[in-house]
């Protein structure tokens, strides 16, 4: 699996360490540009970020977790893409994602997507990080759908 700082490095993103503790961030239309630490990564300014309240129900998901996540749980319209395999399948995202919309990236907790939505912007994607992830969206109360089409739950 790949994940972590290596991950970042690999693609390139070399101002990301590990450890740390929780920063500020500021914000402004509707997007928090986010510094400190997720899941012990610390990441700094320049990670733009959404809230799930500030998401619509035709805006872009891409879901990053690992299969048995998204098996389990996932928003019902998001494609599917893991982290994990995230390099080798890029161009499915590019087939999918909006020509002149935002991405909007989400993991379980907001870690991995981070990571992912710094590659997006460095590959020049307008893409954010949902913050809280798929635990935020469940507990929301927003849909979570298994991998049937029934409902599921976010592990």
């Amino acid at each position: 699996m790949v994940g972590g700082v290596g991950a970042c490095r690999g693609w390139g993103l070399y101002r990301v360490r590990g450890g740390g503790s929780a920063g500020s961030g500021w914000s402004g239309r509707g997007v928090v540009v986010g510094s400190g630490s997720v899941g012990g990564m610390q990441f700094g300014s320049g990670v733009p970020t959404v809230t799930v309240a500030d998401l619509s129900d035709g805006d872009f998901l891409l879901d990053v977790r690992e299969d048995d996540e998204w098996q389990a749980g996932h928003a019902a319209n998001a494609l599917h893409i893991p982290m994990s395999e995230f390099t080798a399948r890029f161009g499915e995202l590019t087939e999918a994602a909006p020509q002149d919309g935002k991405v909007h990236v989400i993991c379980r907790s907001g870690g991995r997507s981070a990571q992912v939505t710094m590659y997006l912007a460095q590959q020049g994607f307008d893409a954010v990080n949902v913050d809280g992830g798929m635990q935020v969206w469940e507990a929301s109360g927003k849909p979570v759908v298994d991998d049937k089409g029934q409902p599921g739950t976010v592990i």
